[in-house]
């Protein structure tokens, strides 16, 4: 009856993983599943309760740190993420108290803004893109 309860334990926390994918509960599923596997064997309840523990602590310490830095390494950034630190071209003048301008980054048009309220910049110039902040660009002249 207790490896059913292991067996159970280690569902669950593999659902959980797989729901959030935040290598949160992964740790535990393995500790989980040496103690069903304790369980099967026979070992006390006392053995499966403590192998849980010692791997899933374990786990947690050792093999963790190498799977975020794996996990951080293998993202892509994305189209935004990769502007930020990019050169554009100024495409419609940008005027933060008229509420307009534009920039092309990349073949792409985006509203732009200054981050001075009263900075402009003119048609032409080449501008360093700061940061996005929702769909506009604030961008600084290129010095």
């Amino acid at each position: 009856m207790v490896a059913v309860i292991w067996l159970s334990a280690l569902v669950v926390l593999l659902v959980i993983e797989a729901a959030t994918m935040g290598l949160t509960t992964i740790w535990f599923a393995g500790g989980a599943l040496v103690a069903f596997l304790a369980a099967l064997l026979g070992a006390p309840i006392w053995i499966q309760a403590a192998l849980f523990v010692v791997i899933s602590l374990v786990l947690l310490i050792f093999t963790r740190p190498a799977a975020v830095r794996l996990m951080e390494h293998s993202k892509t950034q994305t189209n935004v993420d990769s502007i930020p630190g990019r050169t554009g071209i100024v495409t419609e003048d940008i005027e933060n108290l008229a509420a307009k301008g534009s920039v092309q980054v990349d073949g792409m048009e985006w509203s732009a803004r200054t981050e001075q309220p009263e900075d402009k910049i003119s048609r032409g110039e080449e501008v360093i893109v700061l940061r996005v902040e929702g769909v506009k660009l604030i961008v600084e002249r290129k010095r």
